[in-house]
């Protein structure tokens, strides 16, 4: 029985020593096996794996070994925490200082950020607020103006911009995205571009399929030929400081100049930041007769050319 007990405190102790030795030679190897020669700038992209990462800065020789720093990651539990963005490392960096810098975001000069399509201006200055880029109000005066024209897209952008920079940065991808001939397309349709945007805006806010959005673009256009209030419950819900599920008969008789069930025509600006495929519904919508839309549960909609046909969609799909 004592040689049984001392042969398991034997093999405890070996285990123990075993991983002490393990450890310290992990340590070792990756202390000194990362020495960067200059301050390299590297830009991790937004959604990069561990190993993406490992192997990214290997190949700009922050590290030695994409193997070696994959290891120590996984070592250090960090595998899954390491950020996305613009680094600079500095020469002659220990390979562990290399990883706490992309955990922590340590000498990080640029940070990703993902605008979602539909995002107001307000709620895309909370979104730069979580990124860690300044507070939400700094950035109001800076974006609200240009509501409609900050493209929804991913960007890496620097810490040190000021919301003005942030603004160009969005609306310079606006402008890429927009058809190039938006003058000639809007002057067929009887607008102007910013109108275009704006009826942009509002099918972005309200389709949930992309193929139905030239199909809403061109009711709304069918509406204003003929006079008819929009009758758009996210053209009210745009003067809300918050996101409201429904909209009351009460939301429905405020006095604004965005109530397009008192209002014909559009709203005075853009309420919603349009992605790609609402751009170009805006700017190429579906001829046909429909009037009127109403949203199914499955994320479709149910079109209709009369009030009758609209009173039964309704009666059938909103029970």
């Amino acid at each position: 029985m004592r040689s049984f007990v001392r042969a398991i405190v034997a093999i405890a102790v070996f285990a123990c020593v075993l991983g002490a030795v393990a450890a310290f030679g992990v340590r070792a190897l990756v202390t000194n096996a990362a020495l960067p020669e200059t301050d390299t700038d590297v830009v991790i992209p937004s959604g990069a794996t561990g190993r993406d990462i490992s192997r990214l800065l290997a190949d700009r020789r922050v590290v030695s070994s994409a193997a070696a720093f994959e290891l120590l990651a996984r070592y250090e539990g960090a595998r899954t925490t390491m950020k996305a963005g613009e680094f600079v490392f500095a020469a002659h960096q220990p390979m562990t200082d290399v990883l706490r810098e992309v955990v922590t975001g340590g000498r990080q000069v640029a940070v990703w950020v993902t605008i979602p399509e539909g995002y107001t201006a307000r709620e895309i200055a909370g979104t730069l607020e979580a990124a860690g880029l300044g507070e939400a109000s700094s950035f109001d005066a800076a974006l609200v103006r240009h509501e409609g024209y900050l493209f929804p897209e991913t960007y890496l952008v620097p810490r040190s911009a000021t919301p003005a920079e942030i603004a160009r940065l969005m609306i310079a991808q606006f402008e890429r995205e927009v058809p190039r001939d938006a003058p000639a397309l809007a002057r067929r349709l009887g607008l102007s571009v910013p109108q275009v945007v704006t009826v942009a805006s509002i099918v972005e806010r309200e389709a949930k399929v992309d193929a139905e959005r030239p199909l809403m673009a061109g009711v709304y256009y069918n509406r204003l030929r003929l006079g008819m209030p929009l009758q758009v419950d996210a053209t009210i819900e745009y003067t809300f400081a918050h996101h409201k599920d429904a909209i009351t008969y009460a939301d429905l008789a405020r006095d604004s100049p965005y109530n397009t069930y008192e209002h014909a025509g559009l709203p005075p600006t853009p309420i919603a930041n349009p992605g790609r495929a609402s751009l170009l519904a805006a700017f190429h919508p579906q001829a046909s007769q429909y009037l009127y839309y109403v949203a199914m549960r499955n994320g479709h909609s149910a079109f209709s050319r009369t009030l009758a046909g609209h009173n039964a969609n309704v009666a059938r799909y909103l029970k």
